[in-house]
Parts: structure tokens; C-alpha cells; sequence
């Protein structure tokens, strides 16, 4: 499976954003709540689970999204499952280390 990766830099913080490549572009809605996964945040270049994974640790501010890198990234410790959060089947979660 691959993910779409943005890495942003200023300063001091590195700002990584992975997207499952299935959901890129697409918008979900449930409860008056709309979530867009947008290609001017996720779409920086395709690579494996793996090498996105490999990238949380230089980054202070992580977005992932998709259930296959969510998933992954709860596997590796790197967030808490009930720190996950679900809209329409599809995983959302932040990492912040400042």
C-alpha cells in the first residue's frame, strides 16, 4: 500500500501530513461534520507505509489519515487508539511533539 506525503518546514518544526492514496481528493461527511482530504495538504510525493513511517521521527507536527497508515503508526506506538478519530470509516490522527 502506498501513502501520499507532505513534509513543510519552518523554522524549528517540520510539519509531515500521510494520506492512504486511495482517499486523496476525497471528502467525507457524517454529522454535520465535513472532512476533506485535500491534495494542497497530503499530495507532496507517493512512497511505501514504510518510508512515510520512517519520516515521523524528524517531524514535531504529524497529520495521518487513512485507515492502512493509522493503523500502521498505532502498530509502531507512535499514537494511542483512542487518540483515533473515525468519520465514514476513515482514521484521522495528530502527532505534536513541540
Amino acid at each position: 500500500m502506498e501513502v501520499y506525503v507532505r513534509l513543510t518546514k519552518w523554522g524549528r518544526h517540520t510539519l509531515l501530513a500521510i494520506c492512504d492514496s486511495d482517499i486523496l481528493g476525497k471528502t467525507f461527511r457524517k454529522d454535520g461534520i465535513i472532512f476533506e482530504v485535500k491534495g494542497e495538504f497530503y499530495n507532496g510525493y507517493k512512497t511505501s507505509i514504510e518510508e512515510a513511517l520512517a519520516l515521523i521521527e524528524q517531524s514535531t507536527i504529524v497529520n495521518l489519515c487513512g485507515r492502512n497508515i493509522v493503523k500502521k503508526a498505532i502498530e509502531r506506538g507512535y499514537v494511542h487508539p483512542e487518540a483515533v478519530y473515525e468519520i465514514c470509516g476513515v482514521l484521522h490522527a495528530q502527532i505534536m511533539r513541540m
